[in-house]
């Protein structure tokens, strides 16, 4: 299974087992990670799983996966930056084992 690394904005890490085909939202979420939300679920509708993608995995990552995120993350909370994605699209494949994502220090 692979793992993510979610490192909360007060530094305390988190190393996740998430299943493939899951997003990095869920994995969040389901294993009790403060720092992200998830209020709508998943459904591209709240932008509360904003994340930062480390510099090291955001070419595998890529950038927003449709024009709909892109709109999302104009209302995040906290700063946007280039490296900003929601979690929730995000799907976990085996070539992002080991991917580490950064939460912001606030979703509302």
């Amino acid at each position: 299974m692979p793992k993510v690394t979610y490192i909360e904005a007060g530094g305390a890490s988190h190393d996740i087992d998430v299943a493939e085909g899951e997003n990095v939202m869920r994995g969040a979420v389901y294993n009790g990670v403060e720092g992200i939300v998830g209020e709508c679920g998943g459904g591209l509708a709240c932008a509360t799983c904003h994340c930062y993608v480390d510099e090291e995995w955001t070419g595998a990552v890529g950038g927003p996966s449709s024009q709909d995120e892109e709109d999302m993350l104009d209302s995040v909370a906290a700063e946007r930056r280039p490296e900003s994605r929601l979690s929730c699209q995000i799907v976990v494949t085996d070539a992002l084992d080991g991917l580490v994502v950064h939460l912001p220090d606030h979703q509302y």
